[in-house]
């Protein structure tokens, strides 16, 4: 592996096997901080393009995903499958955050490294869930909104922090509960198990997210909760929907003028 941080994370973005990935991701973080690799700032900045993925699966509009109906046995393994692809991409979109953004502070790299292991340990826990119900990572088709959003947010750290960890991912902290409950009503307690340790280390990524976001919005003069709600009534047509954990959000750091936006929210605009 390069001993430089930025060649060291392009090239684990760049591999294509799950485990293959992850394995480096590890060793990467290890060797971060440990201290054996360097600032290599001169190493280039590409385009973003898509990151190493495996063959399958096959990518799909989201409206062509098998609908996961939680009371059969194939409809818990299709809604498994589509929360192991959320974490792959989850992998590979914490370490385009390293490999991206060169002027954040040491503590940011560590930060997003820590993010894409604990990111890859997840999608072991969900392919182990898989595979107790006959499948693997791949057999279902998935879509790819995560990485369509993490090329519409290459050019700005401070968008990146704000629509990946404090929109799409944020939402898992409020769906997760109720498919929690879905999935105990269903006796799947294997399942429940795993979502458990997924929501409460999420918690953690977004609360990254909105420290970075944060400090962009310090470093350029900009109100943070103004900023944010701002942005989403750039991004998007409506506000997102509720119930919201708030618990959750409030762990992860959002304000409490944030929270009230979104709840008075429905499309009409934000204001802090």
């Amino acid at each position: 592996m390069p001993q430089g941080l930025f060649a060291a994370s392009c090239h684990c973005l760049s591999l294509s096997d799950p485990e293959d990935k992850g394995a480096a991701v590890r060793e990467l973080a290890a060797a971060h901080a440990d201290g054996r690799v360097h600032f290599d700032q001169d190493y280039p900045v590409r385009p973003i393009g898509p990151p190493g993925r495996p063959e399958r699966p096959v990518l799909v509009a989201a409206a062509q995903v098998p609908r996961r109906r939680l009371g059969s046995r194939e409809g818990r393994a299709a809604l498994v499958h589509a929360i192991a692809h959320i974490e792959f991409n989850a992998i590979n979109l914490a370490l385009d955050a390293v490999y991206r953004f060169r002027d954040m502070p040491a503590a940011y790299y560590r930060d997003w490294l820590s993010v894409a292991v604990d990111e890859f340990r997840h999608f072991l826990l969900l392919q182990e869930r898989l595979r107790s119900l006959g499948i693997t990572y791949g057999d279902l088709p998935a879509h790819n909104g995560l990485w369509e959003m993490a090329e519409k947010t290459a050019d700005s750290c401070l968008l990146r922090m704000a629509l990946v960890p404090r929109v799409l991912e944020a939402r898992g902290l409020d769906v997760t509960p109720g498919m929690i409950t879905r999935l105990g009503a269903a006796g799947d307690d294997e399942t429940v198990a795993v979502l458990e340790v997924i929501l409460a280390e999420e918690i953690r990524h977004v609360a990254i997210g909105t420290r970075w976001f944060r400090h962009c919005c310090k470093r350029q003069g900009l109100d943070p909760a103004a900023t944010f709600l701002d942005l989403l009534s750039t991004h998007y047509a409506t506000a997102p929907r509720g119930p919201f954990n708030l618990d959750a959000r409030h762990a992860a750091g959002f304000s409490q003028s944030e929270m009230d936006a979104l709840l008075a929210g429905g499309g009409g605009g934000f204001k802090a």
